[in-house]
């Protein structure tokens, strides 16, 4: 068997950026059409 890596903590690979900006893209596209609903003055039910 392969020894483990003394390092306890996992280093963070291209997919865990890949995370992030997919994350940032839903939140971004859900403040978006926020403001276009609220162009047409559609009100946030209550």
């Amino acid at each position: 068997m392969s020894p483990r890596s003394s390092n306890p903590d996992p280093q963070p690979d291209v997919y865990v950026g890949l995370l992030f900006v997919s994350v940032a893209a839903l939140i971004s596209g859900c403040i978006f059409l926020a403001m276009e609903l609220n162009r047409y003055d559609w009100q946030f039910p209550s």
